[in-house]
């Protein structure tokens, strides 16, 4: 009988599993990108990719809460990103304001 090599094993798993993490976050980062670049540099409204991310990132939110995956001060981390995310947007909404 000839032993065959199993498809998919616990490292081949976790390799996916992390390339998938990464490829998310390469794209939320491009998208994130262009985000910037068409509202700094050619003036137009991005909230059709801004709600792109928002969801994205919902959606790995709400399954690793499901799973019991995230951490305990989970949503202390996620209030102090939103903080300097808030301060970052209002000093670049007062710059463009001013000048």
């Amino acid at each position: 009988m000839i032993s065959r090599k199993p498809e998919k094993d616990e490292r081949t798993v976790a390799v996916e599993k992390s390339a998938y993490t990464f490829a998310f976050r390469v794209v939320l980062f491009a998208i994130l990108v262009d985000v910037m670049y068409r509202s700094l540099f050619l003036g137009q409204d991005t909230w059709d990719l801004l709600g792109i991310i928002f969801l994205g990132s919902l959606v790995a939110t709400i399954y690793q809460r499901w799973y019991r995956a995230l951490a305990c001060n989970w949503w202390k981390t996620a209030l102090v990103a939103a903080g300097i995310a808030f301060v970052v947007a209002a000093a670049i909404v007062s710059l463009r304001l001013f000048v």
